[in-house]
């Protein structure tokens, strides 16, 4: 990796992570659903997909909650949530911008699979099936934050076309 790349994706890994402990400050998501969350960080994993690879995306993904972790949450069963849920997000965004679908498709996407992912946690984890009656909830939240984090990740990436 050269030393551009390098720096860049530094810079990206740390807007990641303020972004994530920012978004779980606000009070009014913050202990409302379980599971619920804007994505805020996903602007920055949808944005290093398009513009360098899957294998980037997924990389700082896990690097960022790991860092999370390390810094606010601690390495308990949400590191597991937030690991699986960002694999499989990422994961499925991938899938989707494969397909051809617009970013905006391919965020929604990935936001769903993220809560199906810790959906299926809790399942496996807790053995309890309590959360699936929040899943219809979470699945329309996280078509609207989806939504949003495309058209913020679309503007973003118009925008810096020149620049990196």
């Amino acid at each position: 990796m050269d030393i551009r790349k390098t720096i860049n994706f530094s810079m990206l890994l740390a807007l990641s992570v303020v972004l994530s402990i920012f978004e779980s400050l606000i009070p009014i998501i913050n202990g409302s659903i379980p599971g619920l969350k804007l994505g805020f960080a996903n602007i920055v994993i949808l944005f290093i997909l398009y513009r360098y690879k899957f294998k980037d995306a997924i990389y700082l993904s896990i690097l960022r909650v790991i860092l999370v972790a390390l810094l606010r949450t601690g390495f308990g069963i949400n590191f597991i949530f937030s690991l699986v849920g960002a694999i499989l997000s990422v994961s499925a965004m991938f899938i989707f911008k494969k397909l051809k679908f617009s970013i905006i498709t391919v965020s929604v996407m990935g936001s769903i699979f993220h809560i199906i992912g810790q959906i299926i946690t809790t399942i496996i984890l807790l053995d309890t099936f309590n959360l699936i009656y929040y899943l219809p909830y979470l699945i329309i939240f996280s078509v609207i934050t989806g939504f949003i984090i495309g058209v913020i990740t679309n503007e973003i990436l118009e925008r810096t076309k020149e620049i990196i």
